[in-house]
């Protein structure tokens, strides 16, 4: 009786999957998948164009996101240094904060008066434009490598953590110099980290829309996809381009798998050969520090810029603001869209975390504890999010919206979107519940568990008192995660939420924004508010983790 319970459980959250998950993705495939469409897709060049822009962003991106990432991992694991302790906690530091939002503050230093062509005008040189032609393409792929080098620098970090560092001695006492070592060992034992980091951050970028959208870069497949939903009754379009985009996110990602993740069963773990970190000689010891502080200067960037602008009455044509104010403070205050905004965003994200942990708390249990046949189906569903595009789920639940009855009725994105957001934002942040719970399931022991049924706790007494409490920890990680990126989410936000009674903090932002003359410091000041919020949430799931964080962001 005790198992079909939890049958019974496990096909309830198959079920809630595969209407919220498989359904939208299925909804935009059914309606895309036809080959007049597919057709006038291929056949007009202003959206090969856009698919050509949003690989060159998403390869670009991911190179970007290597070159910063790697030889930060390296150095944390083979030195100490001062500082090291922070290290994982200032790597956090761009993720607290949507790279679209940070494309506000960023426009104040690459704007033709801001302050990067401020300081070649003083210097005798011409302008640059970053914001228009080719320099607009460079700029996206900058801030979004800033935004996502994070995602695989943790991989990198963990996956360097799991290598026995004996193979590396027995090589170097054979004579094998560093780049041998570091080529034939050190590189083909990192494939499971480089995958489970680099896919992710390929995808991210291949189908970002806010940061394009932002800097007005329009030729970019998903900014066409979101143009494109005023008319979606009369122009089926963005449905084939929302089904190319998932053809070529899946490619991407089933290349990356056949190239990096071939052998990932082959890594050897460390054990316990312990750490072959060791200090370097002298003043060399503080070079470690100064390159991360260096790149976490860098990160920081968007953040400065847009705390600068939030609390700036005048900055053009100067490096610095002419004048600090709280104005643009006080004027998000009184602006309608604001305080709804917050409530709004505050209702949908509790919602949120309350579905995807209770879903997430269930997928765990069931594959890691109750081993029910079926459970790794439902953990490989709940991992999808990380590779499906955001825009696809959130364009699929447009498409069910306006095709089914039912979901009209109930997730109708112009009546009233509050379930419809909760439960995308839920099916979004599901992999981070699923993984820092099945991370603290692994690392209990099940003695405690056993020990109480054998003096005759029932299950769910031994779930609330022994189970739960254990992992309590890493629940409260999960959910963090849950709601406080919520909190944040771009494409559902952009797309889903269609009035402006309804509107969430990302999308009251971007309206902000649009505003000419004082929207942008508006919506800057708007901005410093969510990143203070993201920063508090991150901290605090940084402080219980550790450097497990990087569990959160595995495939």
């Amino acid at each position: 009786m005790r198992q079909f319970y939890r049958y019974m459980l496990l096909f309830l959250v198959i079920a809630f999957l595969a209407v919220f998950l498989i359904g939208p993705v299925y909804t935009v495939v059914e309606v895309g998948l036809d080959w007049r469409l597919l057709g006038e897709v291929f056949s007009n060049y202003i959206y090969v164009e856009g698919l050509l822009n949003s690989f060159c962003i998403a390869a670009v991106t991911t190179l970007m996101v290597f070159a910063i990432s790697l030889p930060l991992a390296l150095l944390y694991d083979r030195y100490e240094f001062p500082g090291k302790n922070w290290c994982n906690l200032l790597m956090m530091l761009p993720m607290i904060l949507p790279p679209f939002v940070g494309a506000l503050g960023f426009q104040q230093i690459l704007g033709h008066y801001g302050v990067i062509n401020t300081l070649l005008a003083s210097c005798g040189f011409e302008p640059v434009d970053f914001l228009g032609g080719r320099g607009r393409f460079w700029s996206v792929c900058f801030i979004e490598a800033l935004h996502l080098y994070p995602i695989l620098y943790l991989n990198l970090v963990t996956a360097l953590g799991n290598l026995d560092p004996q193979l590396n001695e027995a090589a170097r006492n054979l004579g094998a110099s560093w780049w041998t070592r570091f080529r034939r060992i050190t590189l083909p034992l990192m494939k499971p980290g480089i995958f489970a980091g680099g896919s992710i951050v390929l995808v991210w970028s291949f189908t970002e829309l806010g940061t394009p959208l932002m800097f007005g870069f329009n030729r970019v497949t998903a900014v066409q996809i979101f143009n494109g939903i005023m008319e979606l009754e009369t122009n089926p379009v963005p449905y084939a381009l929302v089904v190319v985009m998932l053809f070529f996110a899946a490619m991407m990602y089933l290349a990356g798998k056949f190239v990096l993740g071939r052998n990932a069963a082959n890594s050897t773990v460390k054990g316990n050969a312990g750490s072959a970190a060791r200090p370097p000689a002298g003043w060399r010891r503080f070079l470690p520090t100064g390159v991360f502080a260096l790149v976490t200067l860098l990160a920081a960037m968007p953040h400065i810029a847009l705390i600068f602008t939030a609390f700036s009455l005048r900055w053009y044509g100067t490096v610095w603001p002419e004048h600090f104010t709280l104005l643009n403070f006080e004027n998000a205050l009184s602006n309608k869209i604001v305080i709804p905004s917050i409530v709004n965003s505050l209702r949908y994200s509790v919602l949120a975390m309350l579905v995807a942990v209770a879903t997430g708390v269930l997928i765990s249990l069931a594959a890691v504890r109750w081993k029910l046949r079926g459970s790794s189906f439902a953990d490989l569903l709940a991992m999808l999010p990380l590779a499906v595009p955001g825009i696809v789920v959130a364009f699929g639940f447009l498409g069910m919206s306006v095709k089914y009855d039912w979901a009209a009725e109930w997730f109708n994105p112009v009546e009233n979107p509050l379930w419809l957001l909760a439960v995308a934002y839920a099916v979004r942040r599901l992999p981070y519940v699923v993984r820092s719970v099945s991370a603290g399931l692994e690392q209990t022991p099940e003695e405690l568990e056993n020990a109480a049924r054998n003096y005759g706790a029932g299950p769910w007494r031994v779930l609330r008192k022994i189970t739960l409490p254990l992992i309590l920890a890493n629940v409260i990680v999960g959910g963090l995660f849950a709601f406080s990126f919520s909190m944040l989410e771009v494409s559902d936000s952009l797309i889903l939420a269609q009035k402006a009674e309804f509107y969430p903090i990302t999308r009251a932002i971007y309206e902000l924004s649009q505003i000419l003359g004082s929207g942008p410091f508006i919506a800057c000041a708007f901005g410093v508010w969510a990143m203070l919020f993201l920063a508090a949430t991150l901290a605090a799931a940084g402080a219980i983790l550790g450097r497990k964080i990087g569990s959160i962001f595995k495939l």
